[in-house]
């Protein structure tokens, strides 16, 4: 703990300027003669990919490919900015994904949940062990970091605007052309394959028609506070959830490195977002008295998956899939994953580079086991998100629902490390009975109960009658695998 509590001290230094390739080292894409049919092997040449978009998911991707032997090319067209986050991540990301702690600005070991009657709800200062925590850090910073990694790996790292796609015809085994400016010139490159990893407007999607999807907006305010109101915030998080500070969704005041990030956000009422912003800034007056705002942020988050994932060779990750978590709203993690499957797919498919790849390739070694992975979890913290969040009476029981101890462990174990939590049999039964009960008070009945019922048996039929394939008993808080991890813990925007 002494080692870790030592790196809130640390600053990170920022990476040396990527480097963006030279006139000579581009291809011409005239040059790049592709004759192999779809899935054959390639002859005197590397698979060639381009993944569009520089943060978590294009990065992991870019990794990915590169280290598996493909030709990588990663597209960014702004390396200085960063998505606006509220910057959690889960802790398993740490090692799963090798982040060097002194990226990390905060360790967050204690939560308030506030009800919009000001119940106030004390989370994770009782449940979290010794060595958790939940890790903060702020999103320009590790996107540089996996930038940076993903080039030392072999990614040729292009700071570029993609300004269009050549897209050939169907089962064509041509290659797909992106035109793009770097410096005002304008450049083009020939590539076999597209990772759109380029956000909720993707131009990717767009560009391969992967249809549309509903985006919440986000918008938070960072606000450098005076060192006694920093002090306050040293390793607290809080949400507040209210009619107040928005119609559907959750307000929050997460610490950074030097100051806290203020926010909130909504799908339902857009327009209304910097009213919802004046409400949460009103809720946390006197704790951000005499602090300045230093940056205003906002951002288009994606509701849910898109209806194409993958079409022909181009294959979408991250926010640009839609891969977002309702009740949370958590991404990071789901981003840098999403890539990092889909890299480690195309490597798989093409045996490192020396195979051409096809839609069914893509959608059988990435699509399909994405989904066989998280769709449950997605579907079920829709439900929830429904469920909590429409009014004030279930954003009460939702707040009376996390003072429960056992829910706040079973919490933790599912969103710390990404996997079931084992439970006890009664324990179980008890969070139930409990979690039936804040659905009567949130007045849940008829298609709404039922939806619920049917959600929660296709999460745990596999390991009904209450066992894992190891015989060891799987606590009914695994519903879609992060059922109440997404109404309490979900940190990242």
């Amino acid at each position: 703990m002494a080692a870790l509590a030592l790196t809130q001290n640390l600053r990170f230094t920022p990476a040396p300027p990527l480097k963006t390739l030279k006139q000579h080292q581009r291809p011409n894409p005239k040059t790049l003669k592709i004759t192999a049919s779809s899935s054959s092997r390639l002859s005197g040449r590397k698979l060639r990919a381009a993944v569009i978009g520089g943060g978590p998911a294009g990065s992991s991707a870019a990794e990915a490919l590169a280290a598996g032997g493909v030709e990588t090319y990663l597209f960014e067209r702004s390396p200085s900015t960063a998505k606006p986050c509220g910057g959690a991540i889960p802790l398993c990301m740490i090692d799963e994904f090798s982040i060097p702690l002194h990226l990390i600005d905060r360790h967050v070991t204690r939560m308030k949940i506030i009800s919009p009657s000001n119940l106030t709800v004390d989370f994770g200062s009782k449940t979290l062990k010794s060595h958790e925590y939940i890790p903060m850090l702020r999103r320009e910073v590790l996107d540089s970091f996996l930038r940076s990694r993903a080039q030392s790996n072999g990614a040729n790292f292009i700071t570029g605007l993609v300004t269009d796609i050549e897209v050939p015809d169907s089962y064509s085994s041509k290659p797909y052309v992106i035109h793009h400016t770097v410096n005002n010139c304008k450049r083009s490159l020939a590539v076999d394959l597209i990772v759109g990893a380029d956000g909720a407007n993707s131009k990717v999607a767009k560009i391969i028609d992967a249809g549309n999807y509903s985006c919440a907006i986000a918008f938070q305010e960072r606000i450098k506070l005076p060192d006694e109101k920093m002090e306050y915030y040293h390793n607290l998080a809080e949400m507040y959830v209210g009619d107040d500070v928005s119609p559907d969704f959750y307000a929050w005041v997460f610490p950074k490195c030097d100051h806290v990030a203020v926010g909130t956000g909504t799908v339902c009422a857009k327009q209304n977002i910097k009213g919802y912003q004046r409400g949460i800034r009103e809720r946390v007056r006197e704790k951000i008295k005499g602090g300045k705002v230093i940056k205003v942020e906002a951002h288009p988050i994606p509701e849910h998956p898109r209806p194409r994932r993958v079409r022909g060779r181009v294959a979408l990750v991250g926010d640009a899939a839609g891969y977002v978590t309702k009740c949370s709203g958590e991404g990071i993690y789901f981003a840098a994953k999403s890539g990092k499957m889909c890299g480690e797919a195309i490597v798989k498919a093409s045996e490192g580079g020396e195979k051409m790849v096809s839609e069914e390739d893509l959608k059988r070694e990435y699509l399909r086991e994405w989904d066989k992975k998280y769709s449950n979890t997605f579907r079920f913290l829709d439900l929830l998100q429904r469920v909590f969040y429409g009014s004030d009476v279930g954003r009460e029981a939702l707040v009376e629902l996390c003072g429960d101890e056992y829910v706040q462990r079973m919490t933790f174990d599912s969103y710390l490390y990404k996997k079931l939590a084992s439970g006890h049999r009664w324990d179980d039964l008890k969070m139930v009975l409990n979690t039936f009960g804040t659905f009567m008070k949130c007045k849940v009945v008829g298609r709404e109960m039922e939806a619920l019922r049917l959600s929660a048996k296709r999460a745990i039929s596999p390991f009904l009658p209450g066992e894992d394939e190891g015989g060891k008993h799987v606590s009914l808080s695994c519903f879609g695998a992060d059922d109440f991890v997404g109404i309490v813990s979900g940190l990242s925007i």
